[in-house]
């Protein structure tokens, strides 16, 4: 009877499940929907999972109005790649040291690592420190290194690397005449790897959305170096402002662009990329996230 009654209980709980996936996942799927729908099927009939009529001009207005569309897509891989290795090269060290109760005045550092989490400089102030000082500007490093380094992941990894690095592994270490540096990369790496791979999932995504360093940083005569968030922001903005002189030029023939479905084109083409990446991730997100929580 136990067993039954545990049988029918797993039932009731994957059915629950896999009715709310199939709904967070439904508006993802109108989206991608929507961006292969022509724009007067929308506009006449709304948003539908199967389109009404099928049709590309979202994307081959895209493509042509953003000719500097593959070389975003190139720059925004770029970016996010060496962005994400450089910042697990700076944060992981950094986080381990802290966490090492050998290791003097990590109190100190540790007010010092915080204070970023209260309060910042501000927008000027590091704008002139990244154009001024480092001479960041028009680089790929002006959008690298202001997110280099979070203090939010840097207490992540702080916390697992005390909660799930046992002293005596790095003890361990020590006796057999590892270094410091040999027993971050054979040792505590290893151990620790998925809360590094889920930090490193974290900045994956936050340098793949991100384009607002590109409009700080990066001006009209180096367009080469634009990343795809940032192109397909402009692209935006050109259909804004073609959308407003068809209304005022509504005697004339003037050319409409698809605003509607373009900008679930744009979400598509954004969006994608990570949702492939994702479930190869996926067990060292969950991993990262509750391993540690609880010690024992």
């Amino acid at each position: 009877m136990k067993s039954i009654l545990t049988k029918n209980q797993n039932l009731i709980v994957t059915v629950f499940f896999g009715v709310l996936a199939i709904i967070v996942f439904l508006p993802v799927l109108l989206v991608i929907m929507s961006a292969f729908s022509s724009e007067a099927s929308v506009t006449a009939y709304g948003y539908r999972f199967i389109p009404h009529e099928f049709s590309l001009e979202s994307f081959r207005y895209m493509i042509r109005s953003g000719s500097t569309l593959p070389r975003s897509f190139f720059n925004s891989l770029i970016i996010t790649l060496t962005g994400t290795v450089l910042s697990l090269v700076v944060m992981t060290p950094c986080a381990y040291a802290l966490s090492r109760k050998e290791f003097k005045h990590r109190g100190i550092l540790m007010i010092y690592i915080m204070i970023p989490m209260i309060f910042s400089g501000g927008l000027v102030s590091s704008y002139m420190v990244n154009t001024q000082i480092l001479h960041l500007k028009n680089t790929y490093f002006a959008m690298i290194l202001p997110t280099l380094c979070s203090t939010w992941y840097l207490m992540l990894m702080y916390n697992y690397f005390r909660a799930s690095l046992p002293d005596s592994v790095v003890e361990s270490a020590k006796m057999d005449a590892a270094t410091p540096v040999q027993t971050l990369i054979f040792i505590v790496t290893p151990v620790c790897r998925p809360v590094i791979m889920t930090v490193a999932i974290f900045q994956m995504f936050g340098y793949w959305n991100s384009w607002y360093p590109s409009l700080l940083y990066i001006d009209t005569n180096h367009t080469e170096l634009y990343p795809l968030q940032y192109v397909l922001v402009n692209i935006e903005r050109t259909i804004q402002a073609m959308i407003l002189d068809a209304r005022y030029l509504s005697g004339m023939n003037s050319y409409t662009p698809p605003s509607v479905t373009l900008r679930m084109a744009m979400v598509v083409v954004a969006v994608v990329p990570i949702m492939i990446l994702f479930p190869f991730f996926r067990k060292f997100l969950e991993t990262g996230l509750t391993v540690g929580s609880v010690k024992g």
